[in-house]
């Protein structure tokens, strides 16, 4: 499931592409938003802005309507000159929006796994196509239906927004550990109504940050635990949605993807993270071997280190640290 940081680029490369450009083509194998287009038609709109909230990527139309999308799984937002052949069959295509004549020449686009710039100067270039594939979730609203949405609203800060801060995170998991104090620590870091934007990367990464066990009651948490999970939470959220100018790079980038997220400081893919994805392998710190475990009731993968996150029970609770898997799965051959 793409991640608040995923989000974040997506909504950046959209906004540059779309932003303050008419509408002049719109395509939607959804019916609830082929109706509303025959009632109110998208063509001839203008994209006033594209934003992130969250894993929720909002769309604003002028005339009040914004389309809100959400990847689950197996969504993705692609952007692709007008004319450019799509990575993906049409039948798996929900939403096109197209956009008309742009005063800007830009490298080829294509699929969000590679980066894509948009080079300003030169006049000429065909206008752009955004088009949504496998996702499940998008609807249009207008701001006063989106305030009454079950589910856009009642996200907790996010993340990544300018607003954000450690002290709002800590604020909000405070909040839950009130309401719920039985709560996993894991299960918690996960709720997008505490702090929206975080994932299952991230979840794990930052319960290792801050020597927790993913598993402990979030009523055992202390105040400094509390402070390192929302301060790594920004910051490598933040480290992973750097554009080409934050690089040091030349030119206005439109980057919707810059390789697998991380949060070490190592360039390898497989080095990228202390503990996800690593079940079976030896811990970066201690040396112990990393252990994988399904937590909650979406039974999402949880990785940790029984060393360097030690158990603390809580009352009422075993002493006994809830136990994982340390084999590595390996893949299975199969025969001609």
């Amino acid at each position: 499931m793409p991640e608040g940081d995923t989000i974040y680029r997506t909504a950046r490369a959209l906004q540059k592409a779309l932003g303050g450009k008419v509408v002049s083509a719109f395509e939607t194998g959804m019916a609830k938003l082929a109706s509303v287009n025959d009632d109110a038609p998208l063509v001839g709109r203008t994209v006033e802005r594209v934003e992130a909230r969250g894993k929720w990527c909002l769309i604003f139309f002028s005339g009040d309507l914004i389309l809100v999308s959400h990847m689950l799984m197996s969504g993705s937002w692609h952007l692709y000159r007008v004319g450019e052949k799509w990575w993906m069959p049409k039948s798996k295509m929900r939403v096109m929006i197209r956009v008309g004549e742009l005063q800007a020449s830009c490298e080829p686009m294509s699929h969000e796994a590679r980066p894509i710039r948009l080079r300003s100067g030169q006049a000429g270039a065909p206008g752009f196509e955004a088009v949504l594939f496998n996702a499940q979730v998008a609807e249009f609203h207008t701001a006063r239906s989106l305030e009454r949405s079950s589910q856009v609203p009642k996200l907790g800060p996010d993340v990544l927004s300018e607003e954000f801060s450690v002290e709002a995170g800590v604020n909000a998991m405070r909040a839950r550990m009130t309401s719920h104090p039985d709560e996993e620590v894991g299960v918690m870091l996960l709720n997008q109504r505490v702090m929206a934007g975080l994932g299952n990367v991230y979840k794990s990464e930052v319960a290792f940050a801050a020597a927790v066990n993913p598993f402990r009651r979030i009523s055992t948490l202390t105040a400094r635990e509390l402070e390192v999970m929302a301060e790594k939470s920004q910051t490598w959220m933040r480290a992973n949605v750097a554009d080409g100018q934050q690089r040091g790079e030349a030119g206005e980038g439109i980057v919707t993807y810059t390789g697998p997220r991380r949060t070490t400081h190592a360039m390898d893919r497989s080095d990228r993270t202390w503990v996800y994805g690593r079940q079976g392998q030896e811990c970066r710190r201690c040396g112990a071997l990393v252990e994988r475990r399904l937590q909650g009731t979406a039974a999402r993968p949880t990785y940790w280190c029984p060393a360097c996150q030690p158990w603390v029970a809580a009352s009422g609770q075993s002493e006994a640290a809830p136990v994982g898997k340390a084999v590595k799965v390996g893949r299975r051959k199969i025969g001609c």
